[in-house]
């Protein structure tokens, strides 16, 4: 299961129109970065060292079994075939991310479909979540980590680590100026790679974190 990537989708449909709270460049990168990161945390994924025969930072396909999932399985099929420098895995992944995502969530009965009335050629889309249960393990998670310190998981982790990259916390919470003050400290903490010394971690969790590193100037 793609958890980081489905995870961050239903939070971002956490809103009063059931439709993703971020602009479409945005969301697609972040999208598209988290599929990658899901990747990691399975170590089917991971950034060349110093050393190797590849570019330190490209990103190379680890060996496992498949399929993986039908979010994750296109991405690993990317960079099966060669090693890719995150901004040209994220180029080729967002081009249908959300789609792909919005489709597996919608099949596995976790979100619906809903064609909005718009202008004659447009018709846009909310998907309200159809089963709030895990949308509110995501923020809850997601909101003890940022307000109450506590160690966050790796998906938790990646989620806070990707928005705070694309200064996107504002899709999932509204606050005043000195809630804002704590969350970018906090965000900014977390995206630096400090929650592996708060969580008992693990190769994959250590996978993660060196993954998000190297994913983070493709974001900003």
């Amino acid at each position: 299961m793609a958890q980081i990537a489905e995870d961050l989708f239903l939070l971002l449909l956490d809103n009063a129109d059931s439709q993703p709270g971020l602009d479409r460049s945005r969301r697609e990168r972040v999208l598209s970065a988290a599929v990658l990161l899901d990747l990691a945390l399975l170590c089917r994924v991971r950034p060349a060292i110093n050393g190797e025969a590849v570019r330190p930072g490209r990103l190379l396909a680890l060996a496992g079994p498949m399929p993986l999932d039908p979010i994750m399985d296109p991405a690993f099929t990317l960079l099966a075939r060669r090693p890719m420098s995150p901004a040209a895995a994220v180029s080729k992944i967002r081009r249908h991310i959300q789609e792909d995502i919005a489709q597996h969530l919608e099949r596995t009965g976790q979100i619906r479909r809903v064609r909005l009335q718009g202008k004659r050629f447009s018709h846009p889309v909310a998907w309200p979540v159809t089963n709030r249960e895990r949308l509110s393990l995501a923020r809850a998670a997601l909101l003890s980590a940022l307000f109450d310190r506590q160690p966050p998981t790796p998906p938790t982790a990646a989620i806070v680590s990707l928005l705070h990259a694309v200064d996107g916390l504002g899709a999932l919470l509204s606050l005043n100026d000195r809630g804002w003050r704590w969350v970018h400290m906090r965000a900014g903490e977390i995206a630096s790679g400090s929650w592996v010394d708060e969580y008992e971690t693990a190769l994959p969790e250590m996978n993660l974190a060196v993954t998000a590193s190297v994913m983070r100037p493709t974001l900003t």
